[in-house]
């Protein structure tokens, strides 16, 4: 892994704007789905992407790739700002980022083979125009994800779940790119095929240089895969840390809260741990609190303090970046997070 940003994120926003009328359209407001959004990816590293359903880590994958347009703010890859780049200037940068959907079944089309499915990269960006060797590429690129290269000439309809999904990492590696951006990858799938896809992707990056954003919201699949992990609320990153320091000492009251709910497999450890239940209610994205987000629903919210001043994300105790005026120690820590050895357990080995 290497200490050099392969991206550099700064300051990314993306508002949705929301408008009414009939004939003439007028914005009223805005869903502020990322606002806000600074980090960095360096090479070879797997950064992981958390947060609840709504708080805009789908939003921030797109953004990275250029599917979504930004509202303001920069991403650099490779040194390069691609977040005002034209559709033309994009395409050389485009088999260097590859993307891997959420959903195998809607991401594939249905009415093209497996072969040309994978073998299409190839043919955008013409790589390789001869049909003969592009078809022993594309049966090299499914064998290599764990598919049966006789099977070519199939539909997606005649593959399961799983396979579908090697079928969408088998496109995303054609063009060896240098990232790959995974949204949910597995969270459609049955657990016993999410431990294989999961360590598909880790042979796969290691046998491919590749650089990853993972991004989920099931913990213990994100401590099992990712370097470092940055955990969203409403749009905002909250807190930054390398995986084992973030499930250790986290310093975010939310992340606590997060990791608080972590099934722990060790009865004794389950008894003795304590569940920070929040309160109320993700707030709407399209009117969010002023200052800090979560202030609604911290348990350690202190009145003129959280509700006026939003808190900058900088270093806390053990070298973690969380954005919090009153971060957790390790004292109200201890009793909440399930250890590493016995809490968060990452999928079984396929």
């Amino acid at each position: 892994m290497s200490d050099r940003p392969l991206v550099e994120v700064r300051d990314l926003v993306k508002h949705f704007p929301l408008r009414r009328g009939l004939l003439v359209q007028r914005q009223y407001g805005a869903v502020q789905a990322v606002d806000g959004v600074s980090f960095d990816v360096r090479a070879g590293e797997t950064l992981g992407i958390v947060g609840e359903s709504g708080c805009g880590k789908s939003t921030t994958a797109r953004l990275l790739l250029r599917l979504l347009e930004p509202t303001s703010g920069s991403i650099v890859f490779e040194g390069q700002d691609i977040a005002g780049l034209s559709a033309k200037e994009l395409k050389p940068l485009r088999r260097e980022m590859q993307m891997i959907f959420q959903d195998p079944y809607s991401s594939l089309n249905p009415r093209k083979t497996v072969g040309s499915i994978i073998g299409e990269p190839f043919l955008i960006h013409e790589v390789e125009p001869d049909d003969a060797r592009r078809k022993t590429a594309v049966q090299g690129l499914m064998e290599q994800v764990g598919l049966n290269p006789e099977h070519y000439n199939r539909f997606p309809h005649e593959f399961s779940g799983g396979q579908r999904q090697r079928i969408g990492v088998a496109r995303a590696i054609a063009l060896k790119p240098k990232l790959v951006v995974a949204d949910e990858p597995v969270s459609a799938l049955d657990v016993s095929i999410q431990a294989q896809i999961l360590n598909l992707l880790r042979q796969l990056q290691r046998d491919l240089g590749l650089t990853i954003v993972f991004i989920a919201h099931d913990l213990s699949v994100v401590r099992h895969m990712c370097d470092r992990i940055a955990v969203m609320y409403l749009g905002k990153i909250v807190e930054t840390a390398t995986a084992d320091e973030l499930y250790d000492h986290p310093r975010h009251p939310y992340t606590g809260a997060l990791l608080s709910a972590v099934p722990v497999p060790d009865p004794v450890l389950a008894q003795a741990k304590v569940r920070q239940v929040l309160i109320g209610d993700v707030p709407s994205p399209t009117n969010p609190p002023p200052a800090c987000r979560f202030h609604t629903r911290c348990p350690k919210f202190v009145e003129g303090r959280c509700d006026v001043e939003e808190p900058e994300l900088e270093v806390k105790a053990g070298g973690n970046l969380a954005a919090c005026h009153f971060p957790l120690d390790d004292a109200e820590i201890a009793p909440r997070i399930p250890t590493a050895a016995a809490g968060v357990q990452g999928p079984a080995s396929s």
